[in-house]
C-alpha cells in the first residue's frame, strides 16, 4: 500500500506539476496579450492627440481679413473682464459682429465662464501671454516660450477646449522665435493696422476719430475690453460698428 500510494502520489504530483505549468503559461500569454493591448491603446491614445493638434500655420503676422472685399478685422485684448468683456460681447451680438479676443493666460483661467461666452458667441481666440510683458522681444527664448505656451494651455482649457488660433505679442513685441514657436503650435502671429487708443484714457470722441482716421491702414482694429475701465470703448463700439456697416465694411477674421 506505502508502495501503491508513493506511486499515485508520484503521479499525482507529476500531474499538479503539468497543470501548474499549463496554468502559468497561460498566465503568461494572457500578460502579454494584455501589454500588447495597452501598448496599442496607448498608441492610439497618442494618435488620438496627434489628430486634436492644431497643425503649424503660417509664422508671418497677419493683418489682412479672410473676408473678401471691404471688410474689417475687430480684436479685443487684454481680457476677459467680469466688468469689461460682458458689455463688449452685448453690442458686438448687437450689430452681427465677430471679433478675436486676445485673452491674458491667468484671465481665462480666473473667468472660464466668459471664455465659454465669447466661444458661443462664435468670437475667436487669441493667445496675449501669462505677464503682458511688453519687453518679451528682449527676453531669452525658454521664457517666450514659457509665457506663449502656458497661456495657450490655460486658455483652451478655459473654453473648454476651444482651439486658439492667434498669438498676439504683448505691445507688438514679436521675435522670429515666438512667431515660428506660436506658429508651430498652430497660433497666426497676429498684428493691428488701426489702434483705437482707448487704454490712453481718451475721450470717446478722440478714439472715434482715431479709428476713422486710420481705416485706410488696413482692416484689423485694435480694442480692449481688460486692463482698467474700458466705458469708453463699449461706447465707441457700439457708435463706430454702425458707422462702419453704413460706410459699406463687413466684418471677418485674420486670415490663418
Amino acid at each position: 500500500m506505502a508502495r501503491r500510494f508513493g506511486i499515485e502520489g508520484g503521479i499525482i504530483a507529476v500531474a499538479a506539476v503539468a497543470v501548474s505549468a499549463v496554468l502559468a503559461g497561460a498566465l503568461a500569454l494572457s500578460n502579454t496579450g494584455g501589454a500588447s493591448k495597452a501598448e496599442a491603446e496607448s498608441v492610439t491614445s497618442g494618435q488620438h492627440e496627434a489628430k486634436r493638434a492644431a497643425p503649424p500655420v503660417d509664422s508671418s503676422i497677419v493683418h489682412a481679413s479672410d473676408r473678401p472685399g471691404r471688410s474689417l478685422n475687430i480684436t479685443i485684448d487684454d481680457g476677459p473682464s467680469p466688468v469689461w468683456t460682458p458689455k463688449v460681447l452685448e453690442v458686438l451680438k448687437k450689430y452681427d459682429v465677430k471679433a478675436v479676443f486676445c485673452m491674458i493666460g491667468p484671465q481665462a483661467e480666473a473667468h472660464p465662464d466668459l471664455v465659454k461666452k465669447v466661444v458661443a458667441a462664435g468670437h475667436k481666440l487669441c493667445d496675449h501671454t501669462v505677464s503682458h510683458n511688453t519687453a518679451m522681444d528682449k527676453k531669452p527664448q525658454s521664457y517666450q516660450s514659457q509665457e506663449i505656451l502656458d497661456a495657450q494651455k490655460m486658455i483652451e482649457k478655459a473654453s473648454g477646449g476651444a482651439q486658439v488660433e492667434y498669438y498676439r505679442a504683448p505691445g507688438g513685441a514679436f521675435t522670429p522665435y515666438s512667431r515660428k514657436l506660436a506658429a508651430d503650435h498652430g497660433m497666426r502671429p497676429l498684428g493691428w493696422n488701426i489702434d483705437s487708443k482707448d487704454f490712453e484714457g481718451g475721450t470717446v470722441e478722440s478714439i472715434e476719430s482715431t479709428v476713422r482716421g486710420e481705416l485706410r491702414n488696413g482692416p484689423t482694429v485694435l480694442f480692449h475690453d481688460g486692463g482698467g475701465n474700458r466705458s469708453r470703448t463699449v461706447e465707441s463700439l457700439n457708435r463706430l460698428l454702425p458707422w462702419m456697416q453704413s460706410q459699406g465694411y463687413g466684418f471677418g477674421f485674420p486670415q490663418r
